[in-house]
């Protein structure tokens, strides 16, 4: 029998909780922005979407007791990462960013 478990990316109700840094276009926090969103789509095991995977013999999600077993799960989890990203951006950054139908990788 098949149990769906809840992936943990899905529990994250305030990203600002573990990224408490709104990353602005004039400013030189980028670095520090791009390593705690790293660190935390690590731990919440959705990495592949900000980093694309560069073991050639696995598909686009890397096997973990976690992966989405289908694309609407994926498409699930990749809009999860993508308001993360949303909601750490300064409104002026957001507007510059914002594109429809983006993956958070391309974001």
């Amino acid at each position: 029998m098949a149990t769906n478990k809840l992936h943990p990316a899905i529990t994250v109700s305030n990203i600002k909780n573990f990224i408490p840094i709104t990353l602005e276009l004039n400013t030189s926090q980028y670095a520090s922005w791009a390593e705690l969103f790293k660190i935390h789509c690590q731990a919440f095991d959705v990495l592949d979407h900000i980093i694309p995977s560069t073991d050639d013999s696995s598909s686009t999600t890397p096997a973990t007791t976690n992966s989405p077993t289908n694309s609407a799960d994926c498409a699930k989890l990749d809009a999860i990462v993508l308001s993360w990203i949303y909601g750490t951006l300064s409104n002026e950054l957001l507007l510059n960013i914002l594109s429809p139908g983006s993956t958070a990788q391309q974001t």
